[in-house]
């Protein structure tokens, strides 16, 4: 029997998030008061640090006693505390609908619904804007950002009617969601990370000043290979199979598993971009303990 989508999150979960914030590193400052850190240029709440004078600033903001002192041209530059639009991004294509041998009802799809719930507590908490994109073989499916309770249930409800279906769609379809993510965004994606299509989206998307962070969700299944009699493999996606005998597959596996990982982790890093693993069968905020302590929206 399939298990509800977990997105009523307990008391005891709830009291663990308060530890933890979203604080990302490219919050511009330009949207009015919140709970980030961030610098902007010209007045602000706190004075942070003077920088060098660039074309293109406001005559208003150079320091004339500084100038009168150093002969050279410093712009005070201020602390203030901003709120920032957080974005959802779900890999829902058909291989988030993969689940444990321990626990069958439980698909990928769901670990990343119940952190996708836990995520979007940390934002509600903050006073943050947050929205959602959801991609699977129907495309992409939008909830433009808000803010509060309402935008909550919102995400929520359309959390709830995903399915995982599908393989990831061409760029063509994708491209709503550039025109609403805008540049100083954080975008959290979820996913099993083994896409060469939406890690190259992430990519760019960190390239184009997007803050991407990335929570690759997998299964204890594939961190420890327990089959050991035959067994028949099959790739949701594609739908190809493969029948062997589990035992003798498992060394060979275990260390290209690991390998891709590893691949996955520097690629990300290279672009800028934080990530962590969040398995099946851990309690979600270790994973999104680990990935905000990366520089995930820190």
């Amino acid at each position: 029997m399939r298990e509800a989508p977990p997105l009523q999150l307990p008391p005891d979960l709830r009291a663990r998030l308060r530890a933890l914030r979203l604080q990302p590193r490219l919050a511009s400052g330009s949207r009015g008061i919140g709970q980030h850190a961030s610098r902007s240029r010209g007045s602000g709440l706190e004075f942070a640090q003077y920088r060098a004078y660039e074309p293109g600033d406001d005559l208003r903001q150079i320091d004339w006693r500084l100038y009168a002192r150093s002969d050279r041209f410093f712009v005070r530059e201020s602390e203030r505390e901003s709120p920032i639009t957080v974005w959802l991004l779900l890999d829902a294509t058909a291989s988030a609908g993969q689940s444990d041998q321990a626990r069958p009802g439980y698909s990928r799809l769901h670990h990343m619904q119940l952190l996708a719930a836990c995520l979007l507590q940390l934002a509600l908490q903050q006073g943050d804007h947050f929205g959602m994109l959801a991609i699977n073989g129907d495309g992409l499916q939008l909830v433009p950002a808000g803010q509060g309770a309402r935008q909550r249930d919102r995400v929520h409800l359309q959390l709830q009617g995903l399915s995982a279906t599908g393989r990831w769609p061409d760029s063509a379809r994708l491209r709503p969601l550039w025109e609403r993510v805008r540049a100083g965004d954080l975008l959290l994606y979820l996913g099993d990370g083994f896409d060469e299509a939406a890690i190259t989206l992430l990519q760019q998307l960190a390239s184009a000043r997007r803050e991407v962070a990335a929570l690759q969700v997998l299964g204890a299944d594939e961190r420890e290979f327990p089959f050991t009699t035959g067994h028949r493999f099959r790739d949701p996606e594609t739908g190809e199979e493969l029948l062997g005998d589990g035992a003798s597959l498992r060394a060979d596996y275990l260390q290209r598993f690991a390998q891709a990982r590893v691949a996955l982790q520097a690629q990300l890093q290279a672009s800028g971009i934080a990530s962590a693993t969040a398995w099946l069968d851990q309690p979600p905020e270790l994973a999104l303990r680990a990935l905000l302590e990366r520089g995930g929206g820190r």
